[in-house]
């Protein structure tokens, strides 16, 4: 079996929109009452997946969940909209950043020799607390091969679990057993550690994973207080290289040592803040960005327009290339609607290794299926979406016509 990472894209739903939700995002508060642009947020996602898919790259996709969910307005008492954030929550289109779909350790790190996922609970806010479940039922049908994959429910809601945006996977290369990290919070000052210590425990417990290859870290409180808010804005590590900002965790030492114990080919390539401060880490999103290996064995590092447009981000990355270290390409992407709601490249994909040959091909992307989805959104999705919007019978009617068009033009009705 040839295991190989495919990223899994979220698709950005039809109903894309700025409502500012996620308290401690502040790229998404910063933004928030603006006019959204779903149309041309999901064709930039999607060019991104043809982008990456142009290097070589395994690519696949999740779908938009179902939205207007009133059921979630339902059990709130809420159905009148008149509580227009509880509204929004009902509208929100967050599913789209997959890093929060779930938890992923591949087949060499479990101890039933499968590749399992836990679904994130993300029960810190309440527009993402409705995921999960409609995010398991897409799970289970992606990953329906039992002989390869377990799929579990999330974790009980007494402890928040944001899935993969606090947790990275370090190897020889990605068919070896790994080291997994686990990166949790415990204080942010204002805004609240999403990441709770005990979830992630559970979640190594539930893959069956080997202690010694389990390492669980704090992040730095003074990152989650400056907008970290989860720790892919601060790192990413991809096999051997772990990229992180010098703030990123709350004992970088002793995180490094553990790495180095566990994995010793580790290479840890550190930005100090003296080059790029955590704020303009954080505004430029450089470290919410995929780390990849390419094809040809060297790792490519896909970064938003906005760390490649930032003087002192560049500047940095400038002199990263020059020293001819573990990472050799910067690929920078336009993804500029999902950035203004506080998602980078990062966020808007899940990392699972696998055979590609065990997944349901109906979520694996080719030229021919892209072009497919282009026409579904170019047809059916809303050009724009202005908050005052949300709620409107006609554009809840177009919301629900455009996901229906998409399942159907994949053929995957039993997720409607």
């Amino acid at each position: 079996m040839a295991l190989v990472e495919i990223n899994f894209d979220g698709i950005i739903g039809p109903s894309h929109n700025y409502a500012g939700l996620s308290l401690g995002n502040l790229a998404s508060a910063s933004h928030a009452g603006d006019v959204s642009y779903p149309r041309a947020a999901a064709l930039q996602g999607l060019a991104k997946m043809r982008h990456n898919m142009a290097l070589g790259l395994a690519q696949g996709f999740l779908l938009p969940l179902p939205r207007p969910n009133g059921a979630f307005l339902t059990a709130l008492g809420a159905e009148d909209g008149s509580d227009r954030r509880l509204l929004a929550a009902a509208w929100s289109a967050s599913s789209m950043w997959t890093a929060n779909a779930a938890t992923v350790s591949p087949a060499p790190d479990s101890a039933d020799g499968r590749c399992h996922l836990t679904a994130a609970n993300l029960v810190t806010m309440p527009h993402r607390s409705q995921e999960w479940p409609d995010t398991v039922r897409q799970l289970r049908v992606a990953f329906a091969d039992k002989a390869h994959f377990a799929v579990h429910d999330a974790v009980p809601p007494c402890f928040g679990d944001e899935g993969a945006a606090n947790h990275m996977r370090m190897c020889a290369e990605h068919g070896a057993p790994g080291l997994e990290i686990f990166v949790y919070g415990r204080s942010g000052g204002a805004f609240p550690a999403r990441q709770h210590e005990q979830a992630s425990r559970a979640v190594a417990r539930l893959h069956g994973l080997d202690p010694a290859r389990a390492l669980f870290v704090e992040q730095a409180p003074e990152a989650i207080a400056a907008g970290a808010f989860h720790n892919d804005v601060v790192a990413v590590a991809n096999e051997r290289v772990l990229f992180t900002h010098e703030q990123a965790f709350a004992d970088p030492d002793g995180t490094y040592a553990a790495i180095r114990a566990a994995l010793p080919e580790a290479e840890i390539v550190v930005v100090p803040t003296a080059a790029v401060s955590l704020a303009d880490a954080i505004k430029s999103y450089l470290f919410n960005a995929q780390l990849l290996t390419l094809p040809a064995g060297e790792m490519g590092l896909v970064i938003p327009l906005e760390a490649w447009e930032h003087p002192g981000v560049r500047a940095w990355l400038d002199g990263m290339l020059a020293s001819n270290g573990p990472i050799r390409h910067v690929l920078p992407v336009d993804v500029r609607q999902s950035m203004a709601n506080g998602g980078g490249p990062a966020c808007l994909r899940l990392r699972v290794v696998a055979d590609p040959a065990t997944v349901d091909p109906r979520f694996l992307l080719d030229p021919a299926k892209a072009d497919a989805l282009e026409s579904v959104i170019a047809a059916h999705w809303p050009e724009a979406i202005a908050p005052a919007d949300l709620g409107d019978p006609a554009l809840a009617v177009q919301v629900v016509a455009a996901r229906a068009a998409l399942l159907e033009v994949l053929a995957l009705g039993e997720l409607a």
